[in-house]
């Protein structure tokens, strides 16, 4: 599954800091092997360079709880 700008999204990446957080795609970039490459921000900070394969859909309900964190 392709992602787009703005989309909620989870990273699942044991090395990051951020590994099982919502995010939310900023930036989408093409690899020069044609795969899309991923800006994710979250509240602390930000993850340069995600592969496809470290994302999935973040569900509505994991979206609400991360705005409602923000309040």
């Amino acid at each position: 599954m392709s992602f787009e700008k703005d989309d909620a999204v989870v990273l699942h990446d044991k090395h990051s800091e951020f590994d099982g957080e919502t995010g939310t795609v900023t930036q989408v970039i093409e690899s020069m092997f044609g795969e899309p490459t991923y800006t994710i921000s979250f509240d602390e900070g930000q993850e340069v360079g995600i592969a496809q394969d470290q994302l999935e859909a973040a569900d509505a309900a994991d979206a609400d709880d991360d705005e409602a964190d923000d309040e």
